[in-house]
């Protein structure tokens, strides 16, 4: 079985180097980054400090029955990365779909004829440059409990990636959507790292309440003094990591805003409840790739 990281930024690099240790992993990205690891390997530094001569391709020819499938690109790009190689995918294949947001395997199975596993990943990965990441913190990876989930938790747990199976997935997306939905815009609006918006606590505060309002909606119930102390928590040991979407403006991409506190508006809109700083934040967001977008061309 060969597991095919379709998404090698930052996350995908992580996952895809620490499987090739015990198992036949294939790297599908950028030409720049796929280059430098076929030249010189994948290096990882930070919390790990190793480099890991991997399989590197900017593009898939052939996917095996039974081959594992794990999905590290944006949300934005789902459509397109999985329409170029629909025709491969078989129906003993999974798609393990590890990504930001909500609401994504339910695009996913529209897409692919293949069983799809939700997971999300917690761990803090920056990517550096062509052929390197950072790593602050390995973190752990929750996947929902399926009848693929536990060959796949310990092919992770055997490759020294923490992994388990948990029956609260959706809490668990819910909870680290709420992180993401303050994190991301805020650092990327304010172009600072991730704990340099222990400044704007305040605006992170309304940002975290309404998620748990939208939340509430979806039968998901949180408390929602513990859920943005836990915020703060990350906020105040995420060092200098960069948030993806920062990351994104910085470099004139599209972001994952739609899938974040996009959602949380459209969820808010649709039950009447409001959500005026997830709004208000997507617009911003939306304003700055358009203005970057522009900017390049």
């Amino acid at each position: 079985m060969t597991i095919v990281i379709l998404g090698a930024g930052g996350i995908g690099s992580l996952i895809g180097g620490f499987l090739s240790k015990q198992n036949d992993v294939l790297l599908v990205g950028r030409r720049s980054h796929i280059d430098k690891i076929n030249r010189k390997g994948l290096e990882i530094t930070g919390s790990v400090n190793e480099n890991f001569k991997v399989n590197a391709t900017t593009k898939i020819i052939s996917i095996n029955e039974n081959d594992l499938i794990v999905l590290t690109t944006k949300a934005t790009d789902n459509k397109r990365s999985l329409d170029e190689i629909k025709h491969l995918i078989r129906k003993s294949n999974t798609v393990l779909c590890l990504q930001n947001g909500l609401g994504n395997e339910e695009q996913i199975k529209k897409i692919v004829d293949c069983r799809v596993v939700r997971g999300i990943i917690t761990a803090g990965v920056t990517f550096l440059e062509p052929g390197k990441v950072v790593c602050s913190n390995l973190g752990n990876i929750f996947l929902e409990d399926s009848d693929a989930s536990e060959k796949i938790a310990d092919m992770l747990n055997e490759s020294g990636l923490d992994a388990e199976i948990r029956k609260d997935i959706k809490k668990l997306i819910w909870k680290k959507l709420i992180l993401n939905c303050v994190l991301n815009p805020l650092t990327a609006i304010l172009k600072v790292e991730n704990n340099g918006i222990s400044d704007v606590l305040d605006v992170a505060k309304m940002i975290s309440d309404e998620a748990v309002e939208a939340a509430k909606t979806q039968h998901i119930d949180f408390n929602k003094y513990k859920v943005f102390r836990d915020v703060c928590r990350v906020i105040n040991s995420a060092g200098s990591n960069k948030s993806s979407m920062l990351q994104d403006i910085l470099k004139g991409r599209k972001t994952e805003i739609d899938f974040l506190n996009g959602r949380i508006a459209e969820i808010a809109e649709k039950h009447k409840i409001g959500a005026p700083v997830n709004m208000a934040l997507t617009d911003i967001i939306r304003f700055l790739e358009n203005k970057k977008l522009k900017t390049k061309i």
